[in-house]
């Protein structure tokens, strides 16, 4: 059986007009912009938490991955038992 694939991930990318945006990966339009990529990389994060949980990649300004973050369900339907 093939591994579920995480059902959502945002990108954290230097935006050319200055600051740092929350993108879904393949979007045209950000989910958000910021002035630092440490509260875009926050941003993110709520935004996957919220959203049933995923991967937040963190790009430098160079374009590169340089980390990535799993982020859990907010909501969790199925929570773990004990």
């Amino acid at each position: 059986m093939a591994k579920k694939q995480m059902p959502n991930s945002r990108d954290v990318v230097p935006n050319p007009g200055g600051g740092w945006d929350v993108k879904k990966p393949g979007a045209t339009r950000s989910s958000a912009h910021t002035d630092t990529q440490r509260e875009a990389t926050q941003r993110a994060g709520e935004i996957v938490h919220n959203s049933g949980g995923g991967e937040v990649r963190i790009h430098g300004r160079d374009g590169k991955i340089r980390d990535s973050n799993t982020i859990a369900p907010g909501n969790d339907p199925y929570p773990p038992k004990g």
